[in-house]
């Protein structure tokens, strides 16, 4: 029997059927409503299209926010609609089926532990390099969630002291060094201080340098673009600053790098585990982990939300 994974994102949700190989068979998408009943009316739609063509036991729901102990409740998801709401609980009501809630950072390090780049490390880090940077610890395949159920917030580890400002009201944050956001700041700081007419992203963006993106910069470090190659560089070794710094604390086996910006990881991990290896504390008297990228890729949050979702309901798989 299978179990549904559900990826709840601020612009649209993600409906997969997930069978006991981890594999999504069959998915459903719909627009995120900004209201908290239509929120939960969509995935309940969702979830009703994918049951109507296969037998389904449990739904997982991961979610970019932060999730109480109970696993039920949405305490603050940003881009959501839910504050101190008992989702999984009133979800539930409406499908009929046991609903299990978790963060999407938290349910794609399931998912990597369980079927991808961390399956039998005894302890998993997953870095979630997007917009900005997700977290989580696995502990033999146990999700550490801290005191309060938001536990670890690695994006807002701060790195820099003084340095930019971050939307959590912080200053140097890691996520501000080292995102997709991130790394079409620093080409603009880049392209702003140097002679660049000659550049690629100089005259793509002479007019509008605030339509340049992570991804546009990806692009034209491929490309061979100067400008786009030094902000590369710059964000492999704020990556590797910011693994060095996990595990001094978690000491992991593996760390998987996941995220959007991860598809771009031949341009920077490489430097990024080099720069890693040569800050971490003890370096060269002790094991480095292996980093790896995600094999799950944009699944991994719909194959972990199911996999919770199926081992609560006592359909444990793996």
């Amino acid at each position: 029997m299978n179990a549904v994974g559900i990826d709840v994102g601020g612009t649209s949700l993600r409906a997969g059927v997930v069978d006991e190989h981890g594999t999504v068979i069959d998915t459903a998408r719909a627009p995120t409503p900004d209201d908290a009943d239509a929120l939960e009316v969509a995935i309940a739609h969702a979830v009703d299209e994918l049951r109507s063509r296969h037998p389904i036991t449990a739904v997982g729901l991961a979610v970019a926010g932060f999730v109480a102990v109970d696993r039920n409740t949405v305490r603050y998801a940003p881009h959501l609609p839910w504050r101190d709401a008992p989702v999984a609980d009133r979800i539930a009501a409406r499908i009929g089926l046991p609903v299990t809630l978790e963060h999407d950072a938290n349910a794609a390090a399931v998912a990597e532990h369980t079927y991808g780049a961390g399956r039998g490390a005894g302890v998993v880090v997953l870095v979630a390099i997007g917009t900005g940077i997700g977290g989580a610890l696995l502990q033999d395949g146990t999700v550490f969630h801290g005191a309060h159920g938001v536990g670890p917030e690695l994006g807002h580890l701060r790195l820099v002291p003084d340095g930019r400002s971050c939307s959590c009201g912080k200053r140097g944050c890691w996520e501000r060094y080292c995102s997709g956001t991130a790394l079409a700041t620093t080409a603009l700081e880049l392209l702003a201080r140097h002679e660049t007419a000659s550049t690629v992203l100089a005259r793509e963006f002479a007019d509008d340098y605030s339509a340049l993106t992570g991804r546009r910069v990806a692009a034209a470090a491929r490309e061979g673009d100067v400008v786009a190659k030094q902000a590369m560089t710059q964000f492999a070794i704020w990556l590797g600053e910011g693994l060095a710094l996990v595990a001094d604390v978690y000491d992991p086996e593996v760390i998987v790098i996941g995220g959007g910006v991860s598809e771009s990881a031949p341009l920077f991990l490489d430097d990024a585990r080099e720069h890693y290896a040569s800050v971490l504390t003890g370096a060269g008297h002790r094991p480095l982990a292996r980093i790896r990228t995600a094999q799950l890729r944009g699944d991994a949050g719909i194959v972990g939300a199911a996999t919770l979702a199926a081992a609560a309901a006592g359909d444990v798989r793996g």
